[in-house]
């Protein structure tokens, strides 16, 4: 999905999307990936991330401690008016974990790395690190990083 489009513009672009990309699928498979899709596109939390001004595949340089980082950022949003930013990354995980503890240690620390980078840039700013996992297309808020 490309460009600026409202809501109801987002579901009509989805449909056609799976429509044309998803031909192998059941109808009601094509009917739940458009319906996962616009759940996380539209959330009332972060569905903001996927709104104007934001940005898919960031690449991310610097330096966190004594090592250098060096990463892309999935999604990311910089909201200066509100001293804000979100960063989302994709995982494929299946199944993927049902609670924020049971989040695996590598995708924690390369979070972590993120936030400190971005930190060291914006040290005034709110982050909020996610994951968004494709299976169930399920957002995780990673807290305490």
């Amino acid at each position: 999905l490309r460009g600026n489009l409202t809501a109801e513009g987002r579901e009509a672009a989805a449909e056609i999307y799976i429509e044309k990309h998803g031909q192998d699928l059941k109808p009601e498979i094509r009917a739940d990936v458009v319906r996962e899709t616009m759940a996380i596109l539209n959330h009332p939390d972060y569905g903001v991330i996927f709104g104007a001004g934001s940005q898919a595949e960031v690449p991310l340089t610097g330096m966190v401690g004594n090592k250098l980082l060096s990463g892309q950022i999935d999604r990311l949003l910089i909201d200066q008016a509100q001293k804000k930013i979100w960063i989302i990354d994709y995982k494929t995980n299946r199944p993927p974990p049902l609670e924020e503890k049971d989040v695996p240690e590598i995708y924690r620390n390369q979070m972590r790395s993120y936030k400190q980078a971005l930190t060291a840039i914006y040290p005034d700013y709110d982050i909020t690190c996610l994951l968004l996992w494709t299976d169930g297309a399920r957002l995780t808020a990673l807290h305490n990083l």
